[in-house]
């Protein structure tokens, strides 16, 4: 194959990819919404409900970050949090994890995120909620509305190595790197043998 039918053909994939993206949330707008519980969380705070989660808005994006034990939850997270300030001008939005509070927020702070942050600890709220029917502890988001009292869910997806919810995939696949040959580290900077800055106060 020529390297300009290889360019056209790349260019007629996005443009499809484009237009099936935007019928996509076509529907998702469309979304009635299934009634759910108002389940408890716990935070630094003490135990809340969801529907305080909400806070003064009426839709609400729970992420499901597996916890800081997860190198691709986290390189999702590390995205999400620079968009942070434009989703919550509309949303409210929540971390969730297994984690305990306090883990949450130390693992947080060591990576500059400004979210939110509950625990499900494993309980109801990820069983019954998970965005794969009978896995629990997998990675993607939740969107719910509430309409009065009663809280729905809208729409849900699923996050995974070269999806759509996480821009540096196809920054990479412009330089022909997939997630095949890429795996998210926690650190890229190794320290070298010699400090030329006189290696005082290093964070590892």
């Amino acid at each position: 194959m020529s390297a300009e039918h290889v360019w056209q053909e790349v260019a007629s994939l996005e443009r499809e990819i484009f237009e099936l993206t935007g019928r996509l949330n076509a529907l998702r707008k469309q979304s009635p919404g299934k009634p759910v519980s108002d389940y408890g969380f716990d935070t630094l705070d003490g135990r809340t409900s969801m529907r305080a989660l909400f806070g003064d808005k009426d839709r609400l994006l729970l992420i499901h970050n597996m916890g800081q034990g997860c190198r691709y939850c986290t390189l999702w997270a590390d995205g999400f949090n620079g968009f942070l300030p434009h989703l919550e001008s509309v949303m409210s939005v929540v971390l969730v994890s297994k984690d305990p509070p306090d883990v949450q927020r130390a693992f947080a702070n060591s990576r500059g995120w400004r979210f939110r942050l509950a625990s499900h600890g494993g309980g109801d709220y990820i069983r019954e909620q998970t965005v794969i029917e009978g896995e629990r502890n997998v990675p993607g988001a939740v969107a719910y509305g509430r309409l009065g009292d009663s809280v729905v869910r809208l729409n849900a997806c699923m996050f995974g190595p070269g999806d759509l919810y996480c821009s540096i995939w196809p920054l990479l696949a412009l330089g022909g790197i997939d997630s095949q040959t890429f795996t998210p580290q926690y650190r890229y900077w190794q320290r070298p043998g010699r400090l030329d800055d006189g290696g005082n106060n290093v964070v590892d």
